[in-house]
C-alpha cells in the first residue's frame, strides 16, 4: 500500500535522521570494536557474530543471505572467527549438506563486552537528553529494531 506524500516525506526525514546519527556513531563505536577483548574483530566479523547471536544455529546459507555476501566470503569470516574461538560450526540436524553456526562461550563473552562498551560510550550523550526525549528515543529505537529484525527474518526466509 503506497504512502501518502506527507507520510513519504516523514519517512524520508526519519531515514535521513537515522543516517546522520549512524555517521556520528561510526567513530566512537569503531573505536570500541577495535579495542574489544580478546582480540579486535572486523566490522564484518562483528556483524556475523551479532546475527549468529540473534539466531542461534543459523545456517550458513541464511547468514550469507542476511549479509548479502557470497558463500565463500561467509566461510572465510567463519574460519577466522572459529580460529579465534568465537564461533563453532556444527552439522545441521536436518541436512547433512548444511552447517549451522553457534557462538562459543568466548564468542558470547566477546559480544557482551562489545555491547557493554558501546552502551558505556553512549550513556553520557543519551544521559544529557531530557527524560521525555530519552523515553521517545528508546521507544523509537525499539520500534526501529523490531522493523529491522522483521526485515532480516523476511530476507533470511527468501
Amino acid at each position: 500500500m503506497p504512502q501518502e506524500p506527507a507520510a513519504q516525506a516523514l519517512t524520508r526525514d526519519a531515514a535521513r535522521a537515522v543516517s546522520r546519527v549512524l555517521e556520528l556513531l561510526d567513530i566512537p563505536l569503531e573505536r570500541v570494536r577495535a579495542t574489544a577483548d580478546p582480540a579486535p574483530v572486523s566490522t564484518s566479523q562483528l556483524q556475523l557474530l551479532c546475527l549468529v547471536d540473534r539466531d542461534d544455529g543459523i545456517r550458513m546459507r541464511a547468514l550469507g543471505q542476511l549479509l548479502d555476501t557470497a558463500p565463500s566470503s561467509v566461510s572465510r569470516l567463519c574460519d577466522r572467527l572459529q580460529t579465534m574461538g568465537l564461533l563453532e560450526r556444527r552439522p545441521c540436524p536436518h541436512s547433512r549438506r548444511e552447517v549451522v553456526l553457534r557462538l562459543t562461550g568466548a564468542g558470547k563473552s566477546h559480544l557482551e563486552a562489545v555491547r557493554t562498551q558501546r552502551e558505556t560510550a553512549l550513556l553520557h550523550v543519551i544521559g544529557s537528553l531530557p527524560s521525555t526525549e530519552r523515553r521517545a528515543l528508546a521507544k523509537g529505537l525499539t520500534a526501529l529494531h523490531t522493523a529491522l529484525c522483521a526485515a532480516a527474518d523476511t530476507k533470511a526466509r527468501s
